[in-house]
């Protein structure tokens, strides 16, 4: 399928879409607790900018602390992937849509 061709985050790295998978037990998926957070991303002359980042960010440790869910990760670990997603984004690996829309979750 070409909408499944490209690289996605998933657990802390970019992988190919078709590697990342989610197991059906998955309790996000059974109980709907889990969190995310939508970050605007956009084209610019020097490549994707990030909007917000770490007021997105914060929003979205806060909203885990709300429903007593650890995160796996540092604020400083998800800046960095979502910096990783723009940059590969940049050389190509990854596509921006074009709403310019990342979600982290």
């Amino acid at each position: 399928m070409a909408d499944r061709d490209g690289f996605i985050w998933y657990d802390g790295e970019l992988v190919e879409w078709r590697n990342a998978t989610t197991h059906v037990l998955t309790h996000t998926l059974h109980y709907g607790m889990g969190v995310f957070e939508g970050v605007r991303a956009y084209q610019t002359a020097k490549g994707a900018a990030i909007f917000r980042l770490q007021d997105h960010t914060d929003r979205l440790f806060r909203s885990a602390k709300i429903l007593n869910i650890a995160l796996p990760f540092s604020k400083e670990q998800i800046n960095q992937g979502a910096c990783g997603c723009s940059q590969s984004q940049q050389a190509g690996l990854l596509l921006l849509p074009p709403d310019g829309l990342l979600w982290l979750r």
